[in-house]
């Protein structure tokens, strides 16, 4: 299959899920798996459209209805997969399943946990002495990551609609 190349303003064209970065970089959450992590962008951005369909409790909390089969063909998998995935996030307190019996989907609340988690954290790894490393072919070194939050990846528009 041959794919072309991005052209100038073709490079904004598409839309992204966004998935938090600490989700990746807290230790909180380095044993949630990535498909739960996905499956969580993806119930953060049902949220903003129940939101604009006014799906609020009574408390003012927003609310998404996202189905077994929908996450199903969302990501390609099977229902038991399906549902281990939802399992692992409400483990992780990431959303909060509400049934409401007699064959209707259940509600889920999607948790916000910016305020939280600590701001700021760096990850930091065990540092290599340039003399004394050996190559390292086929493995994974022990570097230090690059940063974005220095280089500011926060502030850039990846909304193709502005």
């Amino acid at each position: 299959m041959y794919f072309d190349y991005f052209y100038g303003e073709q490079a904004e064209q598409y839309s992204f899920y966004r998935i938090p970065k600490v989700l990746i970089t807290d230790d909180v959450f380095e044993k949630l798996s990535t498909d739960a992590k996905v499956l969580y962008s993806l119930f953060l951005d049902r949220v903003s459209l129940s939101f604009n369909s006014g799906w609020v409790d009574e408390y003012g909390r927003v609310y998404i209805i996202y189905t077994i089969r929908s996450i199903q063909r969302d990501l390609h998998c099977a229902v038991k997969k399906a549902v281990k995935l939802v399992k692992e996030l409400e483990q992780f307190g990431l959303i909060e399943k509400v049934n409401r019996g007699q064959g209707k989907p259940a509600l889920i609340y999607v948790k916000n946990f910016y305020g939280v988690l600590s701001k700021g954290e760096v990850l930091t790894c065990q540092k290599h002495n340039s003399s004394v490393v050996k190559s390292t072919i086929l493995e994974l070194s022990k570097a230090q990551p690059n940063n974005t939050n220095i280089n500011n990846t926060d502030i850039n528009y990846t909304d193709p609609i502005l």
